[in-house]
């Protein structure tokens, strides 16, 4: 008896590629905001998973209609919303381009 969960009780992989992240009108740090967002984005596929994935593989070509972000948010609060907004889209809410 292996010490491995049955594969129904195993996670399965995901992999979020987000091709560009356009930042208009923030003075942060882009290589900090992209850290933060980075890690924020892990954090919460881990907690949540990808809810519009459910189902198996998807491509998501844009997410709009997210919630706008104040322009003087620290780098890493900045890629915290970010990441946060995205995984909204990702979860279905929002206007989603397949």
């Amino acid at each position: 008896m292996s010490g491995r969960p049955p594969a129904s009780k195993r996670a399965s992989a995901v992999r979020v590629e987000i091709g560009e992240l356009v930042l208009d009108g923030f003075r942060a740090d882009p290589a900090l905001v992209s850290a933060a967002f980075e890690n924020e984005l892990a954090r919460l596929v881990r907690l949540h998973g990808v809810p519009l994935a459910a189902n198996g593989a998807v491509t998501v070509d844009a997410l709009g209609g997210l919630a706008a972000l104040p322009a003087g948010l620290s780098a890493r609060r900045l890629g915290q919303e970010l990441a946060r907004a995205v995984h909204e889209g990702l979860s279905g809410h929002g206007e989603v381009t397949l």
